[in-house]
């Protein structure tokens, strides 16, 4: 199951700008990982949408914020050198972050992400690193089950914006029936 241009649009008005540049590598990563069916789909949009502020920031934008700076150091994040924290900050459309989630996602990609970080800012390492990320933690599993905030709290490690990805994700599920 495809997504069209018409359908992101709906789903995320304000990506429209970038819609057609993201709607194919979207539809190429979720081939890829397995992302469909309704389901599964709708969960994915909604969450790459709402992490990327509708396909607007494939970036991290960096304070540094009280939470950023302590990314500086963080061994459950592999940020082991001074200056990790900003090198591996949040990039691609699910926000990868730190030196050891660069390092898998880099091996499952077959990209040098530990010195190319900024690969996961191109639109088709941005959408194939959000579908890695995806499948790496199980998300179709519980896409299937209907069980979106814990895919939630999969991917924030919280309950982040909950109401705008329920938003999101209701209207994604009338989009793509």
């Amino acid at each position: 199951m495809a997504i069209t241009e018409q359908q992101l649009l709906q789903i995320l008005p304000n990506a429209r700008p970038v819609a057609g540049v993201f709607v194919s590598v979207l539809n190429t990563a979720m081939s890829r990982y397995g992302i469909v069916g309704q389901l599964r789909v709708a969960a994915f949009i909604a969450q790459v949408g709402y992490e990327s502020g509708q396909l607007r920031y494939v970036r991290e934008i960096w304070g540094p914020t009280a939470q950023q700076a302590g990314y500086e150091g963080r061994a459950d994040l592999g940020n082991s050198v001074k200056g990790d924290g900003l090198k591996y900050r949040g990039r691609g459309l699910i926000q990868v972050t730190g030196r050891a989630n660069y390092a898998a996602c880099g091996d499952a990609l077959g990209l040098d992400l530990i010195n190319q970080p900024e690969l996961l800012e191109q639109p088709q390492y941005a959408a194939m690193s959000a579908a890695w990320f995806w499948s790496s933690r199980g998300l179709n599993t519980l896409a299937d089950q209907g069980d979106f905030l814990k895919v939630t709290k999969r991917i924030n490690g919280g309950t982040n914006g909950s109401a705008d990805r329920q938003a999101l994700y209701d209207k994604a599920l009338k989009v793509v029936a």
